[in-house]
């Protein structure tokens, strides 16, 4: 209070050459012949924005986070001895941090809250799995948190996986599957000999034990976007049960496809429904940063 009524009075005194307060005691009242004192303007105070990373929506990415994410993951490259360049790096860790932001604010659109006492409570359990607070207090100061930024960071990352769940929820368990078989050979003057082969009555099974011994060239059940060959996998969905392809060139070699069974609803295998789930929350991730006013300013 004392400060205030300093700055008050240096400022009055400079601006109108008499000392005087709002507020207080001794301040002049203007009379009828006297002319009307003049309207005090005070400065606008603009508060100023600490060093951001990125800008999504409006919403700040804090630089010191980034900082910090960029740390984390360093050390992690460090542990398991997969070092990254440094814009490598740099990319990885604002990708992560935007696509959290953007999780966030869609699930706050949705609906998620998480007040300051559930935060409170969600923490204090953390602490708790984690061998009480001196464990969990090391554990922050060794994984570059603190005490002051953990609780909005936790929050962020707790909407962020609401969203993602939620997401994930909505996908259907069974979906349109293929189950197919290849025959994969390194020579293309090969791959068209056998295709003739198949052209002329033989077994397509035959064929594939006989360059794959193991396994039969057997692909198993598989959706859209699971196979790692594009080429391959749009093969198989333009075929029939018991169709086969003519040859396909790729990065592996020279394939021949053949579909064994198909099914509209099929119900995913774990492996499977994990890559289509990962598949999802990429377009999903990609639509919305299309659509979303992002600036980047980290260095």
């Amino acid at each position: 209070m004392i400060r205030k009524i300093a700055f008050c009075l240096l400022a009055l005194e400079m601006l109108f050459g008499f000392t005087a307060c709002a507020g207080g005691t001794n301040t002049p009242v203007a009379s009828a012949t006297s002319p009307a004192s003049p309207t005090l303007l005070l400065p606008t105070i603009t508060p100023t924005l600490p060093p951001l990373a990125a800008i999504v929506n409006g919403e700040y990415i804090l630089l010191s986070d980034f900082q910090a994410e960029m740390g984390r993951l360093k050390a992690a490259e460090e542990q398991l001895g997969q070092p990254l360049s440094d814009e490598e790096r740099r990319q990885k860790v604002l990708d992560e941090l935007i696509g959290q932001e953007i999780l966030a604010q869609e699930a706050v659109h949705n609906g998620f809250e998480l007040n300051a006492q559930e935060l409170e409570t969600r923490i204090t359990q953390l602490s708790e799995e984690a061998g009480g607070k001196d464990v969990f207090a090391t554990w922050m100061q060794a994984n570059g948190y603190d005490a002051k930024t953990f609780p909005s960071l936790y929050k962020k990352a707790a909407a962020a996986a609401w969203q993602r769940n939620e997401i994930l929820k909505a996908l259907p368990e069974a979906v349109e599957q293929v189950h197919a078989r290849q025959i994969l050979v390194f020579s293309k003057a090969l791959a068209d000999k056998i295709y003739g082969q198949l052209q002329a009555g033989a077994d397509f099974a035959t064929l594939a034990f006989e360059y794959d011994p193991v396994t039969g060239g057997d692909l198993g059940w598989f959706p859209r976007g699971y196979l790692t060959q594009p080429d391959i996998e749009t093969a198989a969905f333009s075929l029939q049960a018991g169709e086969y392809s003519q040859v396909i060139q790729t990065s592996f070699g020279f394939h021949l496809v053949q579909v064994l069974e198909r099914a509209d609803q099929r119900k995913l295998d774990p492996d499977a429904q994990q890559n289509y789930q990962h598949q999802a929350l990429e377009n999903w991730m990609r639509e919305k940063r299309d659509g979303s006013k992002i600036e980047i300013l980290a260095p």
